[in-house]
């Protein structure tokens, strides 16, 4: 049954609105995807969507009714307010992510509200350690063995985490063939899993809890970084991971 939501957050971060802006508007390979915006009101915008507000560093808003790709989705609307603050030192952003889902409503609201405090940490995370350094991006989906219960548990034992460690800690995780990381825990709950080195941000998707794979993300702001290389190595590593 279709139904709407809307999912709103609100946040500073210590960046001016045009670092902010810049970030939510051509360097989304840096913490969500890439992603690229026609700048001007009534231009187009990422999944077939229209610019209805661009209002640099101030206002972005888009809209789509039907989103490519998407078939749980019909009507989907995001919309960034960014204000300045502290003589224009930081900025107060206000997100809003709203539309139709029209199957599975608690399941897809759920997972879209988490998935949007990871992102929205990880935007958090790209303007204040990474802004404006050109980014290697890639995303995956784990094997058909990882939407089961546990597998998330499994991602985190395996990167060398024990069960308390917090976000905060330093650690050296374990990554692809032997690899340590030298990594900041940016981000932890039961859903999702954060890592910062000096040159990436890693992303670990718990999206077994809402019946899919699990999923990594890489963002590889190292000179020379190769997405494609990041992918075979980190794809490998996450199918090992479920081998048995």
């Amino acid at each position: 049954m279709s139904k709407e939501f809307e999912i709103a957050r609100e946040f500073e971060v210590e960046a001016p609105p045009e670092k902010v802006w810049e970030a939510i508007t051509s360097g989304t390979g840096g913490w969500l995807w890439p992603m690229e915006y026609e700048p001007k009101e009534g231009g187009t915008g990422p999944y077939g969507a229209t610019i209805t507000a661009w209002d640099p560093p101030h206002r972005l808003t888009s809209r789509v009714e039907d989103v490519d790709g998407i078939d749980v989705q019909t009507l989907n609307q995001l919309d960034h307010t960014i204000e300045s603050r502290d003589g224009g030192r930081s900025s107060w952003v206000r997100y809003v992510h709203s539309g139709i889902f029209v199957d599975d409503w608690d399941n897809q609201y759920d997972g879209a509200a988490k998935h949007t405090d990871f992102y929205l940490h990880t935007l958090r995370e790209y303007v204040t350690h990474f802004a404006g350094r050109p980014v290697a991006f890639t995303t995956f989906d784990g094997p058909e063995a990882s939407v089961a219960p546990e597998a998330f548990a499994a991602v985190g034992r395996a990167l060398g985490l024990a069960d308390d460690t917090a976000e905060g800690a330093r650690v050296r995780a374990e990554g692809p063939e032997g690899r340590v990381l030298d990594a900041v825990v940016d981000y932890r709950n039961p859903y999702f899993i954060g890592l910062r080195t000096d040159d990436a941000l890693y992303r670990f998707f718990g999206r077994n809890h809402w019946g899919a794979p699990v999923g990594v993300s890489v963002h590889d702001f190292a000179p020379g970084a190769d997405a494609k290389g990041a992918e075979t190595a980190w794809r490998g590593w996450l199918d090992g991971v479920f081998a048995g």
